[in-house]
């Protein structure tokens, strides 16, 4: 089994990636970071997002293990104190994995050049300054005009982030599905959207065509300037993301462990 390392330049986090190494080639397990069975991310859920779109053109193939050096997120498993542990279930890895479902996001240009991204998190078009103004297709038929700050569209792993701060809804995993929510809309007499998060099942599309080029689209962690991008369009992706299950946290778990404190009985 080949295994990567991707680690962030926090201290504690190359302090830790050190000893990983170390206790990897100890037990003779190959280190390579250009093809990869297991990638290993080590510092906390911005660094695997990162590793993820690092490794995004080999998805079908990788597995992803989060090794947190703070506490534990939505992506990683795995406390920095727990390394042996996590070596031991590397060493005796059977290809045992979970999967999530991913963002697909077409990006259309007035030049009729388009380009395919894939986000694990959510995708996010933002308007710096002014109104965005948008039109938004559902089911290929023009459903609503937005106006505000912007829209996120979210994945089910993605939805406890930016999507739940928009009032959206927090979606299981084993959905295949994406979440469309507003951010900041302009609601009166004049102007009117749904204003309510929409939940989009795999097969189908949001379309979005903006009225304007002086927005931002933003995927994860990266970012692509607006200028002369005529449509945007969002779907649950044909692939998926696959994380080592050597000890997975539940989902629900995950979002207790995040958001509420432990219940007195």
């Amino acid at each position: 089994m080949k295994v990567a390392i991707f680690n962030n330049d926090v201290e504690n986090s190359q302090a830790t990636t050190k000893q990983l190494t170390s206790a990897l080639k100890k037990h003779d397990i190959e280190i390579n970071n250009d093809t990869p069975d297991v990638v290993v991310t080590v510092g906390g859920d911005g660094t695997l997002l990162g590793a993820f779109q690092a490794y995004v053109d080999q998805i079908d193939h990788v597995r992803f293990v989060g090794l947190h050096t703070g506490h534990l997120g939505f992506y990683t498993d795995w406390l920095s104190a727990e390394l042996d542990q996590l070596v031991e279930s590397l060493i005796h890895d059977n290809g045992q994995k979970v999967t999530y479902p991913l963002l697909d996001m077409t990006v259309l240009y007035d030049s009729g050049e388009q380009y395919h991204f894939l986000a694990l998190n959510e995708a996010a078009i933002k308007q710096p300054m002014g109104t965005l103004v948008a039109d938004i297709y559902l089911g290929g038929k023009l459903f609503e005009r937005f106006r505000g700050d912007g829209i996120a569209v979210a994945t089910p792993t993605g939805s406890t982030a930016y999507s739940k701060s928009n009032g959206g809804a927090v979606l299981h995993p084993q959905l295949p599905a994406i979440q469309m929510s507003e951010i900041a809309s302009i609601n009166n007499r004049v102007f009117r959207t749904l204003g309510s998060p929409l939940i989009v099942p795999a097969g189908q599309e949001i379309i979005m065509k903006p009225k304007s080029n002086r927005f931002l689209v933003m995927y994860d962690q990266s970012d692509i300037k607006g200028h002369e991008i005529t449509e945007l369009r969002f779907k649950v992706a044909a692939q998926q993301v696959h994380f080592a299950a050597y000890r997975h946290v539940d989902f629900w778990q995950r979002v207790h462990n995040a958001f509420i404190s432990d219940i007195e009985s």
